[in-house]
């Protein structure tokens, strides 16, 4: 949403879908009171997960769009909240697990669930058939905007601004720095003067703000456009795609006063990855208990295998190429990386990794380390230290960088590494390298909670197969 009006009336939305989640959840332990007076339940333990519950369901609104855009489809707020519903559930339900609480009322949880789904949905429904459908939005509450330019990148603006104003625009006209384009018009309205002529428009014209989408060419006729809209108190907004390449991301940092536009070629939001971190440490801390006996017979092993020590430390390039001490179980003689040059004519892979299916230096627990792929276990407190991710592009040694020979490979520096990828999931060291450097940057570009959780469950079975694994 773009007009200010939509953005308090999302401010007013987000606070009532607050209300109706309290006073669901407040209502759904009194009813268990009043109507099975004898099943008591604890009332101020459970009354004690409202502030755990709604912040939850908060974050997920947002997350998935609640409040972009009020004017959406029944079916897509439904299935909205019905995400934000599922991740609250399940976090309530893993940390009862691990707290070991069982008096919580299956009844009251379900009441709620059902009661508060029910009115936030009916909320909804009522506000976009009611408010903006059968509410004709008068004429003066809509959004008056003036174009500066007539191209292509006027022509866009103005689709996108009719797009997402859920109060409706309406273009005053449009202003060209070429007289004889005055009197045309272009998407249904025309163009009205000059931008030599912006003062003196402004000030006979209701225009509720200014959008510049002038190319390169028209930049030294900016100055006067600003000095215009300051003088008669008119918002400005500037088109900054000025320069033809891609960014997944633009962000406006103010720095002293001065404006500061990042343009950044991979979206990382700052909201998404924290809880991309919150799942890593949730589900390491929450595996290692069970995988501690793992460890140990497995450093045993390794111990009684062949002489050395049992975790063999390698310093790994990872996020903006900062080098770290990766963790890994020893599955070759000690001194192998000193051997490598001696066989390094034998590589198999493609590209600057080195893999041999039959290499010498394995010792025998790491032949069945390498292909179940438990020598890997380590990692998960590289994922603890926040040197990885559980999902991510795997970090590369110093000497498989060095021999990087094109720029966008260094582009999986831009995402935290991790134990595994889609690589991972599509055929692991059978691979080319080509083929693994494809992969990591469709994952970069296509990153999401739920593609990271799609690749952690395929990866299980994966593993346990052995299936690519040298």
């Amino acid at each position: 949403m773009i007009d200010e009006k939509s953005k308090h009336l999302s401010r007013l939305v987000f606070v009532l879908d607050g209300l109706v989640v309290v006073l669901s959840y407040i209502w759904a332990v009194h009813a268990h009171a009043m109507f099975l007076p004898d099943k008591e339940i604890d009332t101020l333990l459970h009354l004690a997960l409202l502030p755990l519950i709604l912040p939850s369901l908060g974050l997920g609104f947002s997350y998935w769009g609640a409040y972009r855009q009020l004017r959406t489809s029944l079916v897509n707020y439904a299935w909205i909240v019905a995400r934000a519903y599922i991740l609250t559930l399940a976090l309530l339900i893993m940390i009862l697990f691990f707290l070991g609480e069982h008096g919580i009322s299956r009844i009251v949880i379900t009441v709620f669930t059902v009661l508060s789904v029910t009115l936030l949905i009916l909320m909804r429904a009522t506000l976009t058939w009611w408010y903006f459908k059968r509410l004709k939005i008068k004429d003066e509450s809509r959004m008056k905007v003036l174009v500066v330019g007539t191209g292509e990148r006027a022509v866009r603006v103005t689709e996108l601004l009719r797009k997402n104003a859920d109060w409706g625009v309406d273009v005053v006209g449009y202003l060209d720095t070429d007289a004889g384009m005055v009197g045309t018009e272009l998407c249904g309205s025309k163009v009205i003067g000059t931008v030599n002529e912006i003062s003196n428009i402004l000030k006979w014209h209701v225009v509720d703000e200014v959008v510049l989408a002038v190319p390169r060419s028209m930049i030294e006729d900016v100055g006067s456009i600003v000095d215009a809209c300051s003088e008669e108190g008119v918002r400005l907004r500037l088109m900054a795609d000025l320069f033809d390449f891609q960014v997944a991301r633009m962000r406006l940092d103010v720095l002293g006063g001065v404006p500061l536009l990042n343009f950044e070629p991979v979206a990382q939001h700052e909201a998404e990855l924290f809880l991309k971190r919150l799942i890593d440490i949730v589900l390491t801390a929450a595996a290692m208990p069970i995988l501690l006996p793992i460890l140990v017979a497995i450093a045993i092993a390794v111990k009684l295998d062949s002489p050395g020590p049992v975790f063999f430390v390698q310093q790994r390039v990872g996020y903006r190429k900062r080098v770290f001490p990766m963790y890994k179980f020893r599955s070759m003689v000690v001194g192998s990386e000193q051997k490598l040059k001696e066989i390094e004519h034998l590589n198999e892979a493609s590209g600057p990794i080195f893999k041999i299916a039959n290499d010498p230096r394995v010792t025998r627990v790491g032949k069945f380390l390498r292909k179940t792929s438990l020598d890997e276990l380590p990692q998960l407190f590289n994922v603890l230290l926040g040197h990885m991710s559980l999902v991510g592009p795997r970090p590369m040694s110093i000497r498989d960088v060095n021999l990087f020979d094109r720029g966008i490979q260094r582009k999986r520096f831009s995402v935290k590494p991790g134990l595994t990828c889609l690589w991972q999931i599509s055929g692991r060291s059978s691979l080319p390298f080509e083929k693994w450097l494809e992969l990591d940057l469709a994952y970069i570009e296509n990153w999401s909670l739920k593609l990271d959780m799609k690749i952690l469950f395929k990866t299980v079975p994966v593993v346990l197969k052995g299936e690519g694994a040298v």
